[in-house]
């Protein structure tokens, strides 16, 4: 029986891993932090799995000299980590609070000390309540607000980082958070969702100008992409797959890389919409201020049928909305290049959470998440190989961590958190990615 053929990553290829602030950092009352919609969410009864709260998470905030020497000790060349828009400014507005920029200059210089590349997210859902309390996103005042903290945290620390990357996730934040409710800020309002999305469009857009405006560094926005496919031969099903993709991919890569929203999802929305009256002269043109880098999120397609609704084509994971569908990712990044041009991109996460629990001798055997991972990458270089301009990878998440509103019962990470002892141990899966990451294949 011959061996498989081994893959290998072109030279200079970036191996990394992510996480984000609120769902590993904990100590939300220290060092002058302020509150976030998602304290208060999640504090709310109902609202998350058991009660859980991000109050200690995996306790980083603390602990991260120690998560500094994992990432070290896995060999990671960039680690994409998000900052906490309260801890800069508690209330979303004014000077910055100095120790929390503090707290992120000494984890961005701890990364060097490594010979890990930073790669910091500015916004991951932590909005200060007190702006949520004025309006939140439904406010156009936000964005500007958004890019006022931008300046600041450039200022102090761009001359360290990078790649920068904007908003991430403004869909979620749209259909989590407006549609279905089940994320902060816990609404259901369609008319309210997509000013949302335009707002955090613009917030994307003003964030880069201020980048520009300050200093060196590259910029884009995280966007979690799915690929639409109809769920059969029908000609309704295909169209019903086109509008579908509008509201998933299309609102927010066409504004940012052609200034201007899909025509079909406006028309879909009505020229009365919240969204359509909202956008005033110019955003487009701010959105749409060039960018550097594209980061590209993928977990699962999406198969929609004649009606509107969708399908399920593929085994799930144990998050009910994740089919496991490795050629998506494959027809997502190839489709971002061939759509849109050859514009640098990185994956800043991809993964899938499992019953992960330690064995008697203390291992943990994840070997549903090696797999994923294996036929994963494999798409990913099929896409490098045919020409994708794939900088870097990075597994969501290097910690199990809170999984927002499913709580701590979801783990994601590469490496096991024991939260009552917050001991780290790396699970089959970091071993394996080691090797991966040192031989620059598998």
């Amino acid at each position: 029986m011959s061996m498989p053929t081994p893959l290998r990553f072109p030279p200079g290829f970036v191996w990394g891993a992510s996480t984000s602030a609120y769902q590993i950092e904990g100590a939300v009352k220290e060092d002058g932090r302020g509150e976030s919609v998602w304290d208060t969410f999640s504090r709310t009864p109902g609202r998350t799995r058991n009660g859980d709260t991000g109050d200690v998470a995996a306790d980083h905030y603390r602990r991260y000299r120690e998560d500094l020497d994992l990432m070290r000790d896995l060999g990671l060349g960039s680690y994409r980590f998000s900052i906490a828009w309260p801890r800069i400014q508690p209330d979303g507005t004014g000077a910055p609070n100095q120790r929390g920029l503090d707290f992120y200059r000494r984890l961005v210089d701890g990364l060097h000390e490594r010979g890990i590349a930073p790669m910091a997210t500015l916004f991951h859902w932590d909005l200060p309540q007190t702006l949520q309390d004025a309006g939140g996103w439904e406010s156009r005042d936000t964005a500007y607000r958004f890019a006022d903290y931008a300046e600041q945290v450039f200022r102090a620390l761009g001359d360290r980082v990078p790649v920068w990357l904007t908003i991430n996730e403004p869909k979620t934040v749209v259909q989590n958070g407006y549609l279905s409710g089940h994320h902060a800020p816990g609404r259901q309002d369609p008319e309210a969702a997509y000013l949302v999305a335009h707002h955090l469009q613009l917030a994307h857009g003003l964030a880069v100008r201020a980048l520009r405006a300050t200093g060196p560094g590259r910029i884009g926005p995280a966007l979690n992409l799915h690929p639409c496919y109809p769920a059969d031969d029908s000609p309704e099903a295909a169209a019903a797959a086109r509008l579908y993709d509008g509201y998933e991919n299309r609102l927010y890569l066409d504004s940012v890389f052609a200034g201007r929203y899909p025509q079909d999802v406006l028309a879909d929305l009505g020229p009365q919409s919240r969204m359509v009256q909202g956008i005033a002269d110019g955003d487009l043109e701010i959105i749409s201020s060039p960018i550097d880098i594209l980061a590209v999120q993928y977990y699962t397609p999406i198969y929609v049928t004649a009606g509107g609704g969708t399908a399920r084509r593929w085994p799930t994971s144990e998050a009910d909305w994740q089919q496991i569908y490795p050629q998506g990712m494959y027809d997502l990044l190839t489709r971002v290049t061939r759509d849109y041009g050859p514009i640098p991109l990185t994956v800043t996460e991809n993964g899938l959470p499992t019953a992960d629990t330690p064995d008697a001798d203390g291992n943990v055997d994840d070997a549903g998440r090696v797999a994923f991972l294996r036929d994963h990458l494999t798409a990913v270089h099929r896409a490098v190989t045919a020409g994708v301009p794939l900088e870097s990878f990075h597994v969501w998440s290097l910690l199990d961590n809170f999984e927002w509103d499913e709580g701590y019962d979801q783990r994601w990470g590469l490496v096991y958190v024991d939260y009552p002892t917050q001991r780290r141990i790396p699970k089959r899966s970091a071993h394996w990615y080691r090797a991966v990451i040192a031989d620059n294949g598998f």
